[in-house]
């Protein structure tokens, strides 16, 4: 996106999804199921479902998306803290202040 999906102004209309995060999961479902390897992991926020990230091969986290409706994403990466909307296209970040909670747009 033009604006790297932190544009000014713009906010989720989901946060309310947002619960507390996943410590481990055994990886991409469907990339398992194919014997494929991924990037990252993403987590869907309505349903649990965990899928890989747009730089994967199988991009199953989009994919879900997709098919389900389901707008939210948080990331499993150890290095990476940030959700991500589909639906509305943003970011949504911890703030410094509040590290242990939900983020934030």
């Amino acid at each position: 996106m033009p604006d790297g999906g932190r544009p000014n102004g713009r906010s989720c209309a989901h946060l309310q999804l947002l619960g507390p995060g996943v410590t481990q999961v055994a990886g991409c479902t469907d990339c398992l199921s194919r014997g494929w390897r991924w990037v990252r992991l993403r987590l869907c926020v309505t349903c649990g479902h965990v899928g890989c990230c747009d730089s994967s091969r199988g991009m199953h986290a989009h994919d879900h998306y997709m098919r389900s409706g389901h707008p939210v994403v948080l990331s499993l990466a150890s290095d990476e803290d940030w959700a991500w909307c589909f639906a509305d296209q943003v970011f949504l970040t911890r703030s410094r202040e509040c590290r242990s909670g939900h983020p934030r747009p």
